[in-house]
This record gives structure tokens, sequence and C-alpha cells, in this order.
């Protein structure tokens, strides 16, 4: 997603004490959703219709991208790898990448979501392997308008910036690559930013989720990330758009219901 300023970063990025902080969330354990959840999203995919990095790759990149990410697929790379080799096969211009972006559909319940979570005092964050350039572009644009909307979120991400027809690839969440080489280590991002006794929800849709949905609490999933989520037994609520997820969310604080552990690896109904 001419580029947005970078005014207020700090506002919109992680503390520095996610590049030290470790850990994961017991999944599984009873709760009660309160006032004390954090809602992470993801954002290729899920806040947008199609994956804004496999969109720039489609149209500028060398075709040898797909050959990188068949290697990332089974398993041989891990994502931080797969997108520093896929980004460094891309020659485009500022002005083409941002075309491009500018096309991208946001699925639209994601003003309600933002609505209800703001209703509910509950948090919310992005947490994606894909880049800063595009989320802010994407969440920037007059028809979406929400990235004002997000001055008390994070936004820990991948980042990208244009050196000519050439785009530089950098990876700072965190620095040194995680177990899984993770472009962004979502694990370890939602642990810092969700509090002590925090409840987590993560809401994704692809392979680069399923150690997020691994470590959340509760998992609203589609496509490969439910596909994941089957495999390993994860639990999740099945979702099709961002106004179900809200609906979802709503629900379970209203009625303040948990996933007890005899829930665990089982799949929820669908919103």
């Amino acid at each position: 997603m001419a580029r947005r300023s970078r005014r207020d970063r700090r506002r919109r990025r992680p503390d520095r004490q996610l590049d030290a902080c470790a850990g994961h969330v017991l999944v599984g354990l009873g709760f009660m959703l309160g006032p004390d959840a954090v809602v992470f999203l993801d954002f290729d995919g899920t806040i947008t219709l199609r994956d804004a990095t496999d969109a720039i790759l489609e149209a500028f990149a060398d075709s040898a991208w797909l050959q990188v990410e068949e290697a990332w697929l089974s398993g041989r790379i891990g994502s931080r790898e797969c997108l520093a080799a896929q980004m460094a096969l891309v020659s485009a211009t500022r002005e083409q990448v941002d075309r491009l972006l500018d096309d991208i559909s946001v699925d639209p319940g994601l003003a309600g979501l933002l609505d209800t979570c703001e209703a509910l005092g509950v948090p919310v964050h992005i947490v994606s392997d894909g880049f800063d350039y595009c989320i802010e572009r994407i969440l920037g644009r007059r028809d979406v308008n929400v990235l004002t909307r997000l001055t008390n979120s994070h936004i820990v991400s991948s980042s990208l910036r244009p050196n000519g027809r050439r785009w530089l690839a950098s990876f700072p969440h965190p620095p040194e690559p995680c177990a899984h080489g993770c472009a962004t280590c979502k694990p370890r991002a939602m642990d810092c930013l969700k509090g002590v006794g925090a409840v987590t929800v993560f809401v994704g849709d692809g392979m680069s989720d399923r150690w997020a949905a691994n470590s959340a609490n509760i998992v609203f999933a589609k496509d490969k990330l439910a596909a994941a989520c089957d495999k390993a037994s994860i639990a999740y609520t099945p979702y099709r758009t961002l106004a179900a997820v809200a609906e979802g969310i709503d629900r379970l604080l209203g009625a303040g219901l948990g996933r007890p552990p005899s829930l665990c690896g089982k799949v929820f109904p669908p919103v």
C-alpha cells in the first residue's frame, strides 16, 4: 500500500522492546474474553483482498520469483529469505508500484471491525510479513482512510524502500531471524504488545500466519491458514469477511464466552 510521510512513526510502529521480547502464549487454556483482549490483524489477504507483495511480484519481478516461492512453500527457506530474494528481482519505479497499490481493494468490513473494537475498548494491531510501504500506501488512500484511526495501534511489519527501479527490503522485527526464519516474528510481536494476562485474538489467511495462530488464544482463519490450522489441530473460527470477524468478536465480548481446554483442536462454528 507520491508516498506518505513517515510522520509520527513511533506512534504507529512498535516499541524497541519488541527486539528484546520473546515467548509464546499458551493455546487452549480456559479464559473469559474480556476488557483485556487484544486483536492482531494480518495485512495481505486479510485486510486486503489481494496480497500486495504478490501483486508487485506478478507485475514487476523476474519470473525466477516463482522458484523462490516454491522453496518457501516447501519449507526449504523461511519467509525472510524468501521475501529478500524476491524483492531483489523487482524492477519498477515508485510511481508504477504506487499505481498498482492504489488498485488493491480492502475488505469492506475493516472500518466496521475497527468500530467494534473501539466501542469495546479492545486495542487492534497489525502484524505482517508484508511491507510498511504497501501498508501505509493502501491504508492511507482516501477511499480507505483508516491509517489515521491507527495512531494508537502498532504496525509491525517488514520494511521496503525504493532506490531507483530497485526495492530494498529489510526486516527489523526482530533484526536477527527467529527460529522459523520469519520476515516478521508475529508471536514475539504479539507477546510484547498484548500486556500481562491479556487474551490474544488473531485474524489471518495465509501460511505465514501459522505461527501467530499457534500463539493466539482465539483464531479467525480462512484459506491457507485454515488448512494449516486443520493440519496442526489448532482451534479456529472460519470466516470470509472482516464484518463476520467483527460480529464474532462482539458476540464473544458481549456474552463473555471462553474457550475451555476441551475445545482445543476443534473448529468453532463459522461466523
